[in-house]
C-alpha cells in the first residue's frame, strides 16, 4: 500500500479559484478561523469526507480514521478540510419503516459528497465509509465529481462469540426467528444479542458492507489491502494515514476517478463479488457507478462473469468464514491473485496508488493453514454467486444469490404479501409453510419507496427451519446476510406494472436456475388482465425526501439511481 508513482509539476489546482488573489481574502479570513494559516492556502486542498457517526457499530470509529488521515494529507504536503455526511443503518433500521431511508441515504450520500466537492473546489478527496450505502455512495460521488480521489473503508467488525461459535449479525435475525418457531427461549435470544456485536465495525459476513469493499479494492478506487483491515486493528490507523498521503500524490499525478472506474475495473470488482459468494446489492451499487461514471453496465454482464468466475472464499452467510477470517487468511489480494492468474481479472486496470492491479497483487500469498480461501483447481463452488432470473414474472430481470445453493429448481403456490411487515407477521405466526413461494411486492424502489431489504423475514424463514423449504421472490431487495432461494430486484416492480403485480395467493410460481427463469402458470393475456384490475395499496409515505425519490428514481435494473438518463 505504499505510495510509489512519482511526483511531478502541480497542475493548475481547481482550489487557486477560491484561495489565491487580493479579492479572495474574505474567504482566506473565515478558514484562518478553523485553523487554517499563509503555508496551508499555498498547498492542494483535500477534502476528507467522513461518514462518521456514533449510530452505528459500523462507523463509530471513523472519527479516529478521519484525524489519521488528516495527518497524511499534512505529511505529503496538503491541506485537509474534513467535513460530515449521514449515515442509516440497515441492521438498526431493518424490519420498519425507517429500512425505507436506507437506499435513499445512498443517494444523499452522494449528493452532499459531490456538492462539498463543487463548493470548496478541492484538488482531490478521501471518502471514509462503513455501513451498507455509505460505501457505494462515497464512489459514485467520486466518479461524478472525476478528481483525484480514493475511498477508505472503515473495515469490519470482529465477529462475537456464544457457546464457542462466532456469531454476526445475520445469527441475532437468524435467532429471532428460532426463537419464535420455540426452537431457543427467550433468555437464549437475549444471550445471542449482547454477545454478537463486540465493537466497532460493519457487519462480520460477506454481507453488503464487506462485499462492496471487496470490489472496490478490486475496482483500485481504493487501495490494495485497506479495505479488509479489521476496524480495531491498530494497523487501521496507519492504513488511514497512508490513505491520506495517496490522495496528495493523486493530485500531483493527476490520476482522477474516472481513470479508475472504467469498464475494466468494474468486471474486476463483479469478479470479485462474485467470487466471495458477496450480497446481491452489489448488482445494484455497481450499476448505479457504472452509471455516474457514463459507463454501460448491465445485468447480463453480471450473468457473463459470474457464469466463468469460481466461488473461491468460504464465507458467512452461507459457508464458515468471517471477514476478519480473510484478512488472516491473505485478504482480497489472494482471491484476485488467483483469479488473476487463470485470466479472470484484468491487470492491466490502473489503481490509485498508481501501479496496476497485476502490481498490487503480484506478493500476496496465502497464509499456511488457513482454509477461508480455496484454490482454482478446487473452489467452493464451480460458478460464482450471482444470476440473473428472466420471465414473465420479471421481464427486465431479477437478482438471486446462488452461492450455496443446491437446487436448482422449486416450484410452489404463491402466499403473497403487499408489504414486509405482512410477510414477516405471517413468518412469525406460522402462515407460511414448506413448499410455498414467498411474494413480497410494493417494496421496489418507486413502491416502497426505498426498496427496502427484506433481511427480518428471510431470517425469520431460516431461523424457524424453513430457510430451504421456501422460495421468496420481492421488487424490494436483499441483506447480504439472505442466503436461501431469494430472488430480488424484480423488474419491472409492481407499481410501474411488473408483472409481480398480477400473482395471487395459490398461483404456480416456478423457480428454474438451469434455465435462468422464473415464471408464473398464467398467459400473457390473465397477467394483464389482473394488471389493469389490481390497485396498488396505499401507503402513508412522509412528504419530503421519500416522495421526491419516489418521483426521480430509476429501475432496479438501473441501479435504483435518481440522476437520470446517461
Amino acid at each position: 500500500m505504499t505510495t510509489e508513482a512519482p511526483y511531478v509539476a502541480l497542475p493548475m489546482l481547481r482550489s487557486r479559484q477560491l484561495l489565491d488573489g487580493p479579492d479572495r481574502a474574505p474567504a482566506r479570513a473565515m478558514l484562518r478561523a478553523v485553523g487554517l494559516g499563509d503555508d496551508d492556502f499555498s498547498k492542494p486542498l483535500i477534502g476528507v469526507a467522513n461518514t462518521w457517526t456514533n449510530a452505528t457499530p459500523c462507523n463509530v470509529h471513523l472519527r479516529e480514521l478521519g484525524e489519521a488521515v488528516c495527518e497524511g494529507i499534512r505529511e505529503a504536503g496538503g491541506t485537509p478540510l474534513e467535513f460530515n455526511t449521514i449515515v442509516v443503518s440497515d441492521g438498526i433500521t431493518m424490519g420498519t419503516s425507517g429500512m425505507r431511508a436506507s437506499l435513499v441515504s445512498r443517494e444523499v450520500v452522494a449528493d452532499s459528497i459531490e456538492l462539498m466537492g463543487h463548493g470548496y473546489l478541492f484538488d482531490g478527496m478521501v471518502a471514509l465509509s462503513g455501513c451498507d450505502k455509505t460505501i457505494p455512495g462515497t464512489v459514485m460521488a467520486l466518479a461524478r465529481l472525476d478528481r483525484p480521489s480514493l475511498m477508505l473503508y472503515g473495515g469490519s467488525i470482529e465477529p462475537g462469540r456464544h457457546n464457542k461459535i462466532d456469531l454476526t449479525i445475520q445469527d441475532v435475525f437468524e435467532a429471532v426467528g428460532a426463537c419464535a418457531a420455540g426452537k431457543i427461549t427467550e433468555a437464549e435470544l437475549d444471550e445471542i444479542e449482547k454477545a454478537a456485536c463486540p465493537g466497532a465495525g460493519a457487519c462480520g459476513g460477506q454481507f453488503t458492507a464487506n462485499t462492496m469493499a471487496t470490489v472496490f479494492e478490486g475496482m483500485g478506487i481504493s487501495p490494495m489491502g485497506s479495505g479488509s483491515v479489521p476496524a480495531t486493528d491498530p494497523m487501521k490507523l496507519e492504513v488511514a494515514r497512508e490513505c491520506g498521503r495517496i490522495s496528495v500524490n493523486l493530485v500531483h499525478t493527476g490520476i482522477t476517478s474516472r481513470q479508475i472506474i472504467n469498464k475494466k475495473s468494474l468486471e474486476n470488482g463483479i469478479a470479485l463479488a462474485v467470487a466471495t459468494g458477496g450480497s446481491t446489492n452489489a448488482v445494484l451499487h455497481l450499476l448505479a457507478v457504472a452509471r455516474e461514471a457514463g459507463i454501460e453496465l448491465t445485468l447480463e454482464d453480471f450473468d457473463r462473469i459470474s457464469a466463468a468466475t469460481p466461488v473461491l472464499a468460504d464465507m458467512k452467510p452461507w459457508g464458515r468464514f468471517v471477514a476478519t477470517d480473510l484478512h488472516a487468511a491473505g485478504g482480497v489480494a489472494l482471491i484476485a491473485r488467483r483469479l488473476h492468474e487463470v485470466g479472470l481479472l484484468d491487470g492491466d486496470t490502473p489503481t490509485v496508488t498508481g501501479r496496476s492491479l497485476a502490481e498490487e497483487i503480484t506478493q500476496a500469498e496465502a497464509f499456511p493453514g488457513q482454509q477461508v480461501v480455496k484454490t482454482i483447481a478446487d473452489p467452493v463452488k464451480n460458478r460464482g454467486g450471482l444470476m440473473t432470473l428472466r420471465g414473465n414474472l420479471a421481464p427486465d430481470g431479477c437478482v438471486l444469490k446462488v452461492a450455496g445453493q443446491e437446487r436448482t429448481r422449486y416450484e410452489g403456490p404463491a402466499r403473497v404479501f403487499d408489504s414486509e411487515e405482512a410477510a414477516f407477521s405471517a413468518v412469525q405466526n406460522g402462515e407460511v409453510v414448506a413448499g410455498d413461494v414467498v411474494i413480497i411486492r410494493c417494496e421496489g424502489p418507486r413502491g416502497g419507496p426505498g426498496m427496502r431489504e427484506m433481511l427480518a423475514v428471510t431470517a425469520a424463514l431460516a431461523g424457524s427451519g424453513l430457510g430451504s423449504e421456501v422460495a421468496l421472490l420481492t421488487d424490494g431487495r436483499f441483506s447480504g446476510a439472505t442466503h436461501g432461494l431469494m430472488a430480488g430486484h424484480a423488474a419491472p416492480e409492481a407499481v410501474e406494472g411488473g408483472p409481480i403485480a398480477a400473482l395471487r395467493d395459490g398461483d404456480i410460481v416456478t423457480f428454474d436456475l438451469d434455465e435462468g427463469s422464473i415464471s408464473v402458470g398464467l398467459t400473457d393475456a390473465e397477467i394483464e388482465a389482473r394488471i389493469a384490475a389490481w390497485v396498488p395499496p396505499i401507503k402513508d409515505v412522509p412528504s419530503g425526501v421519500l416522495k421526491k425519490y419516489a418521483r426521480l428514481v430509476s429501475s432496479a435494473d438501473h441501479g435504483a439511481v435518481t440522476t437520470g438518463e446517461l
